[in-house]
């Protein structure tokens, strides 16, 4: 659900080697390319083969509990999420904040992505608890841009083409706010401003919802995922050429940016140790959800299965949201699927998103029901029709927020075996499945939740509901960022608690 982040960084590195030529392919650049492919993915098929048992998840669990309840000292030491974390709840903030953001969509049409879903939830939630919030972003529509409002967070359409970001226009209109009264804090949402802008500024912090490593892991998987019989993409080899220099490049400019905040546990890691940015400038806070429109809600569940069609005989309903596309692992939940189906023709799967895989779920027959792009709201509906919600995303360091939503919604996960959401969303058993990233894994796993049942999964769900509610809200990730603003402001208010 995230808007794309390769794009953002495609940007990116087209301003850092635009005056470069490219090289021809060489056996010393292809062996090159290899090196970093097998330094950087080692580490993460370690990880997906790391065998996860109930008595580790609760001794994970337990631990970092503890630690949460006991730990003081300087935040900026923390390298465990912030959302672990008791900050003050006070209606008023501890000290009011001029904030700008920089975020190159904001959620004005009716279907928007995960960074901009982000953006919308936290700089909402800020701007409710007293904070003057200015969103500086690319214009929408004639109608939209033109408005002017009276109240935060209040939105800065730069002028230019429609959807169009162009960061220095925003940046005009950011330096004659700021003019009127200093800024206090800026926060980028990824590359919306780019490091030779942001390294001139110390009180800023970006948050990063995708990185080119990420982009490198998850080419390997989808190649991975491919059939025997299907041949190598032309644009696999091309793209694999391409993203070790992104990687390098990224190396070096991330530094620029004054504060980091990683999105998950493991991307946390992967800044710290191989972005190689001091442990001191990153900060885990992981994404909310707004825990009013994502509730558990057992009728508007029953209805929504009436209203598209779910027989009242289906012995378990699958849910899948998000983009339809290679990357978030639709070709093996495809697959994975038409075969479970020749076993359990009762097993229903609701499809919520649109892209190239839709058509080709609904030629699996009935009992898959492509809805296409959802409004949040219509997601809320979705989400308690489902019995678990599945997602088998070929992005190792992604965390798409409708995995927090499925759990606000009280429902259990059925998920890819990776670092980001192993260590972040099932740290315990209880909470869902994992598979490894390939067809006869997942179809294990799914031959699995056949057999816990609706009873079963609902217990899971409730355990769900429970941990993600003292997790993953909107009110717990705002307090977590209005904390470190209020750190890059004033040291003093680093110290926990």
């Amino acid at each position: 659900m995230h808007t794309s982040s390769e794009s953002e960084l495609s940007d990116e590195m087209a301003l850092n080697n635009k005056s470069k030529k490219p090289n021809s392919p060489s056996n010393l650049y292809f062996f090159t390319t290899l090196f970093f492919i097998v330094l950087f993915t080692i580490p993460v098929f370690f990880l997906l083969h790391t065998p996860t048992t109930t008595s580790i998840c609760t001794t994970f669990t337990s631990h970092t509990s503890h630690q949460s309840k006991t730990w003081s000292g300087d935040l900026t030491s923390a390298e465990f999420s912030w959302n672990k974390l008791q900050f003050s709840q006070q209606k008023k903030p501890l000290s009011p904040l001029k904030i700008a953001v920089f975020t190159r969509k904001w959620p004005i049409a009716t279907t928007p992505g995960g960074m901009e879903r982000h953006a919308y939830t936290l700089h909402t939630a800020l701007a409710q608890r007293g904070h003057k919030v200015h969103i500086f972003t690319s214009p929408q529509d004639e109608k939209t841009s033109e408005t002017q409002q009276g109240y935060y967070p209040f939105i800065h359409f730069h002028q230019g083409e429609f959807g169009k970001w162009r960061y220095n226009k925003a940046l005009e209109q950011y330096e004659e706010e700021n003019k009127k009264e200093p800024f206090d804090v800026i926060h980028s949402e990824s590359v919306a401003l780019p490091h030779y802008v942001a390294r001139n500024l110390t009180n800023l912090a970006v948050s990063w919802h995708g990185i080119a490593l990420e982009s490198l892991q998850s080419g390997i998987f989808q190649d991975l995922a491919r059939r025997s019989d299907e041949p190598i993409s032309p644009l696999f080899n091309k793209s694999l050429q391409g993203v070790v220099p992104k990687v390098l490049n990224e190396i070096r400019f991330f530094r620029s940016y004054a504060h980091h905040v990683a999105i998950s546990d493991s991307c946390g890691e992967m800044l710290r140790d191989f972005y190689q940015i001091p442990s001191k400038r990153v900060h885990v806070i992981v994404n909310g959800v707004d825990e009013d429109e994502f509730r558990e809600d057992v009728e508007l569940g029953r209805e929504f299965r009436t209203k598209i069609g779910i027989p009242r005989n289906a012995s378990l309903v699958l849910g899948v949201a998000g983009r339809l596309v290679k990357d978030k692992g639709h070709p093996l939940l495809h697959e994975a699927y038409s075969r479970l189906i020749t076993k359990h023709p009762n097993v229903y799967l609701i499809v919520a998103g649109s892209g190239p895989w839709g058509s080709r779920y609904k030629d699996l027959g009935n009992q898959v029901l492509v809805l296409g792009s959802m409004s949040p709201s219509m997601l809320r509906a979705f989400y308690n029709a489902i019995d678990i919600f599945v997602n088998p995303t070929l992005r190792p360091q992604g965390l798409d927020l409708t995995l927090m939503e499925a759990m606000m919604s009280g429902k259990p996960l059925l998920a890819s075996r990776f670092p980001s959401i192993k260590g972040t969303l099932l740290v315990d058993d209880e909470y869902g499945f994992m598979f490894s990233p390939n067809v006869e894994s997942l179809l294990e796993a799914l031959e699995e939740v056949v057999k816990d049942g609706p009873a079963r999964l609902a217990q899971r769900g409730k355990a769900c509901r429970e941990y993600a509610a003292s997790m993953f809200t909107a009110k717990k990730m705002a307090l977590a960022y209005e904390r470190l603003f209020l750190c890059i402001k004033d040291h003093t208010f680093c110290i926990y608690p």
